[in-house]
């Protein structure tokens, strides 16, 4: 998984500052550069930093591998203040896919599914992203991977909403554990995409409540794919977010920053192209591989 390259970059980092943080030569200025080049931000960096020296000044730090237990604690700290564990207790649970066209959501949705099946878990697919004749094809190849059942649409063009609450009622009838359902990524404007979205989430509420709204974010956008998916943070009922590409140091700040920016837990972690490469998230486990040795 790329958690273990944003570790080299950052241990390292950290390994480079050398001496003790009370000694001149220790560099708190190439620290900032660190932390700003992996994605943290400005104002996370800001506090981290400034959270550290005034322990290195209360307590007195003899070496530089110190300051990277305190970030890692730090990090964690912040990290875990957010439920990241997806809800499946309903029966079925029913899960929908949200984000904008480009970001991996089909791939995504695949690994999903083969992330809950190995867990022991019945699924059934739904592809209602109808819209787009190529996301159907491309579910259905990632459903026959994860040995996944899908819904497709009976005809092209099919009502989305129609797709979904027919692999819900399946899934209520045949006693599936969850439903992991496709959506748009893009109609010709976000009022309409929003209004489909909404239509989605009621005509499914008629027969089983949804369990999570789940925004797949493409980490190596940064700052401007939080900007796209606005419309969907704003009026999708997002519970959670997968990070897709979390598979390059220079962006391991970016799942930090994105739980602080938007108020939602990170779920899962996506990297590489692979039906594993995908995986629940963990805020101490990322908070150590990013800083340790």
């Amino acid at each position: 998984m790329g958690w273990n390259k944003a570790r080299w970059s950052l241990g390292s980092a950290f390994r480079a500052l050398g001496g003790s943080p009370k000694d001149p030569k220790f560099s708190w200025s190439d620290l900032e550069t660190t932390l700003l080049t992996a994605d943290f931000g400005l104002d996370l960096t800001e506090e981290l930093i400034g959270a550290i020296r005034s322990e290195v000044e209360r307590i007195g730090i003899s070496e530089s591998a110190d300051v990277a237990t305190m970030a890692r604690d730090f990090l964690e700290d912040r990290l875990s203040g957010l439920n990241s564990t997806l809800n499946l207790t309903d029966k079925p649970a029913v899960i929908l896919v949200v984000g904008v066209n480009g970001v991996g959501k089909t791939t995504t949705i695949g690994k999903l599914s083969n992330f809950i099946s190995k867990a022991g878990r019945t699924v059934l697919v739904a592809a209602a992203d109808t819209f787009r004749a190529a996301a159907v094809d491309q579910l259905s190849v990632w459903a026959a991977r994860s040995s996944s059942e899908i819904v497709v649409p009976a005809k092209e063009g099919q009502d989305p909403a129609s797709v979904a609450f027919e692999a819900v009622s399946q899934a209520i009838d045949r006693k599936f554990d969850v439903v992991i359902v496709d959506t748009a990524g893009r109609l010709q404007n976000k009022s309409d995409l929003m209004d489909e979205l909404g239509k989605i989430r009621r005509v499914i509420g008629k027969v089983s409540p949804v369990s999570e709204t789940l925004l797949v974010l493409d980490a190596t956008t940064g700052q401007n794919g939080l900007v796209q998916a606005r419309s969907f943070l704003e009026h999708a009922q997002v519970t959670g977010l997968i990070l897709t590409k979390v598979d390059g140091s220079a962006k391991g700040g970016f799942v930090v920053r994105i739980q602080e920016e938007t108020g939602l837990p990170v779920k899962l972690i996506g990297s590489g192209e692979g039906i594993e490469d995908l995986q629940g998230f963990s805020p101490s486990g990322f908070a150590r591989s990013l800083l340790e040795d």
